[in-house]
């Protein structure tokens, strides 16, 4: 039988012998003054780590798409890395999205993560998904094209099968890419990954990872998106002080580091990180796949 030291051992041996792993970072755009420098510290933190791409979400309301177009283009203008704003479509229309997609061609965008993004209180249904929304990016330019995934099945999605079709149709769409949900059971998602091989889904899917670093936040994206938040880490902050954020960003740290581990020996090659616009637990598991600054 293997002890728990030597499996242990085997991942962080299996970790060691990582090459050519890809990391990417999610940010969103800054409301005030204390956001923009703490976003802004994070890029300049991160970006020597030259990762695959730096993602900016899209906000629902003009004031806030504005901000993420200039954060965009900014880190990119800045750094030189890649970048990838969101967009989505149930909140413009398609000569408006042709126009945005346009505009970030010429100004040296290539990516772009197509969503159809948070309906409307009160609406039910949307002329535009995200599948037609990679289709009309695909007409404008030859954009690489990230999508989302779930797997533990989007919140509105009546089934797991009939989300799993939906990807497909993004799949076949034109999309190269799919990002998911975050998620804390690595089995979900690795199961997740063997369905849509099975389902004939030709997309590199991406694990998305978010270190936690606030406990109660954590219980409030869970509760809108789906996600199971096991017993194990409820167990793991019961009892923490408010106030004792080095404890819990150990805690956060060392379970994504866990959870990147198993993934890495089950063939995962790159991770998208859900920042939250703060650097640090990134920037930590980053070093541990072996991520090194590169000036």
């Amino acid at each position: 039988m293997v002890s728990y030291a030597q499996g242990i051992d085997a991942l962080n041996q299996s970790l060691s012998e990582l090459r050519d792993i890809d990391v990417s970072f999610e940010f969103f755009p800054p409301n005030s003054e204390a956001m923009e420098n703490t976003l802004w510290k994070s890029v300049e933190r991160l970006a020597p780590l030259k990762p695959k791409y730096m993602s900016v979400t899209y906000g629902a309301n003009s004031g806030e798409r504005d901000r993420t177009h200039d954060v965009v283009k900014r880190i990119y203008k800045e750094t030189g890395v890649p970048t990838a704003p969101h967009l989505t479509c149930v909140d413009a229309t398609p000569d408006e999205l042709k126009q945005i997609a346009k505009d970030y061609w010429d100004s040296g965008i290539r990516r772009i993560v197509a969503l159809r993004g948070d309906l409307p209180k009160g609406v039910d249904k949307t002329d535009m998904y995200a599948s037609d929304l990679v289709s009309l990016l695909k007409d404008v330019a030859d954009f690489d094209i990230s999508v989302a995934a779930y797997p533990e099945k989007h919140p509105e999605a009546p089934n797991a099968q009939f989300d799993l079709l939906n990807l497909k149709r993004k799949a076949e769409a034109g999309a190269n890419e799919a990002i998911t949900q975050f998620f804390f059971d690595t089995s979900v998602f690795l199961r997740f990954r063997d369905r849509a091989a099975a389902a004939g889904i030709d997309l590199d899917i991406v694990p998305g990872i978010l270190p936690v670093t606030n406990y109660q936040t954590l219980q409030r994206f869970a509760g809108f998106t789906n996600v199971h938040v096991p017993n194990w880490l409820h167990k793991m902050y019961d009892g923490l002080e408010a106030d004792d954020q080095a404890t819990r960003n150990l805690m956060g740290a060392n379970i994504a580091m866990d959870m990147v581990k198993v993934l890495a020996k089950e063939g995962v090659k790159h991770f998208h990180f859900y920042t939250l616009n703060r650097c640090e637990l990134s920037y930590a598991i980053c070093h541990m796949l072996g991520l090194r600054s590169q000036k």
